[in-house]
């Protein structure tokens, strides 16, 4: 047979076996299941919710299931192993079962989606999505979907990370599929990162209060600690204020009248001085002019003196 064959082949069977186990173990909660062959056989690893109804009384349930796959299957040796869920909600296959079921029993779907998606993300789930297909309401087919937080859709992550379950809710008007995908809260995605303290701040010596403080004061020289300088003590006069600013401004006002009687600065020793004989000249010049004024205004006054007189006689 071809590699391409057998390929096919493996996925069918093992499309087959989960049918099987969703049938026999539906009141369980069947939670899924991985296969591995070994050496000594066919390894399989059951999730259920409930193992102890897997296993049955004494084991007689897994001895059944265990003969069914040998005739079947034509598998060689299955050794099975049951594990128990820990946290159902996260679990989409048993959640895509549970919502099946809530369907069948006459629940609105909206308020069937609403309420399982909520105690999903409630369990601790990083994002997830239920779509339901088919004739939930009337004679037509159509698709809801619920979606909350962060899903992948394509890509590597959604193989790895991305837990898929589907469900089948047979109603009176046909059937509905149930697809739930969910993502845990333990998922690592590729957009994350972490950021790490790498450098450690130095330790602090503490010094206790006590003697550890006297003794480093201790250490400390007298020379080093400069001496706080004296301050002088103001001197308060023990005159009258307004007599002491009285002297002051006669003081100013007599030494501004000193400076205004300084003569006048010497002429400098280039400046030839004016000669003697022109000055008095002039002084003689101007007392000759002066007089001539004089008697002008005393004949001036005479006259006018004279001109009153005659007025008043007439």
């Amino acid at each position: 047979m071809a590699d391409e064959q057998q390929f096919i082949e493996n996925g069918l069977q093992r499309s087959q076996i989960d049918e099987f186990f969703a049938d026999e173990l539906s009141r369980a909660g069947y939670g899924g299941m991985d296969i591995a062959k070994t050496p000594m056989g066919t390894q399989i690893v059951l999730k259920a919710e409930k193992p102890g109804m897997v296993i049955g009384k004494g084991g007689k349930n897994i001895r059944k299931i265990t003969t069914e796959l040998e005739d079947r299957f034509d598998m060689e040796d299955p050794q099975i192993d049951v594990q128990e869920v820990d946290e159902p909600d996260l679990n989409a296959q048993i959640v895509a079962d549970r919502l099946a079921n809530a369907l069948e029993r006459g629940w609105y779907f909206r308020k069937a989606g609403h309420t399982t998606i909520d105690r999903m993300m409630e369990a601790g789930a990083l994002g997830a999505e239920i779509v339901l297909s088919g004739k939930v309401t009337g004679a037509r087919s159509r698709v809801e979907k619920f979606n909350r937080g962060y899903i992948k859709h394509n890509g590597e992550p959604a193989q790895s990370v991305v837990d898929e379950g589907q469900g089948v809710a047979v109603m009176k008007l046909g059937t509905i599929g149930v697809t739930v995908k969910v993502i845990g809260p333990d998922a690592t995605l590729p957009d994350d990162f972490e950021i790490t303290e790498t450098d450690e701040a130095p330790e602090v010596e503490q010094v206790e209060t006590g003697e550890g403080v006297e003794e480093l004061l201790a250490d400390v020289e007298e020379e080093e600690i400069p001496e706080a300088p004296e301050h002088e003590e103001p001197e308060i006069p023990d005159e009258d204020p307004a007599e002491v600013i009285d002297e002051e401004v006669v003081e100013e006002v007599v030494e501004e009248a000193a400076e205004e009687e300084e003569p006048a600065e010497s002429v400098e020793e280039d400046e030839e001085p004016a000669e003697p004989a022109e000055e008095e000249e002039l002084d003689e010049d101007v007392e000759e002019e002066a007089a001539d004024l004089v008697s002008e205004m005393e004949e001036a006054e005479d006259e006018a003196e004279s001109d009153e007189d005659e007025e008043t006689e007439e």
